[in-house]
């Protein structure tokens, strides 16, 4: 186990509960700030560890106006950012800006169809600026098809995300499908005991059965 892993100093030891805020923007055309706070606190009241600011139904800005409201607020949740589709580079900054103490990333590793891949050397010049903020990355994640779909691709593709990422986020094919258990325990195989963070589709009735394949 890698002690000195971001992972380990922003969430500790005990597997992380996490929850989504999504921005309503797209929907209602106002500030999604009322909207996501009124969220968070259903979240503080269920015993959430952490939460993810993300701009699906909404924008950077969006994203921008909550985290303001947020810290304005206070919460003793940790607060983590998603800038869609892979922005790393604003994610990093917001969460610099807001303390954040995380981002999530679709993808730190992998190529995909249409020729998507993570710019490394950017990428990497990024985390060395903002070395202090946990990285939750994806490898063959919901809506990304990897062109080389084999067991030795996503061994190689794995292995380079543990040296990218503080931990790896496993999905299943869309919003809100269950993760195949197939997948995070092919995943854990391969990982070993690198954190793994299980990323779309958990509900109470199969919570028990993926955190035991985590």
């Amino acid at each position: 186990m890698e002690t000195d892993n971001n992972f380990y100093k922003v969430f500790g030891y005990k597997p992380p509960r996490i929850g989504m805020l999504h921005l309503s923007e797209k929907y209602t055309g106002k500030d999604p700030a009322p909207k996501a706070l009124e969220e968070l606190e259903i979240y503080e009241q269920g015993g959430f560890d952490v939460i993810i600011v993300e701009n699906y139904h909404g924008s950077t800005d969006g994203v921008e106006k909550v985290l303001q409201a947020i810290q304005e607020r206070g919460t003793e949740i940790t607060v983590g950012i998603n800038i869609l589709p892979n922005e790393y580079k604003n994610a990093f900054e917001l969460a610099e800006k807001y303390d954040a103490k995380f981002i999530q990333l679709d993808y730190v590793a992998g190529k995909y169809q249409s020729d998507i891949e993570l710019n490394v050397p950017f990428y990497e010049e990024c985390r060395e600026r903002h070395k202090d903020i946990a990285v939750l990355g994806g490898v063959w994640p919901k809506y990304y098809e990897s062109i080389i779909n084999t067991e030795e691709q996503l061994i190689s593709d794995l292995k380079d995300a543990m040296k990218l990422a503080d931990a790896i986020v496993v999905t299943g094919s869309g919003t809100g499908m269950e993760t195949p258990i197939e997948k995070i325990q092919k995943f854990r195989e391969i990982i070993d005991d690198f954190p793994l963070i299980v990323g779309a589709g958990v509900t109470p009735e199969n919570a028990p059965q993926q955190l035991y394949n985590t």
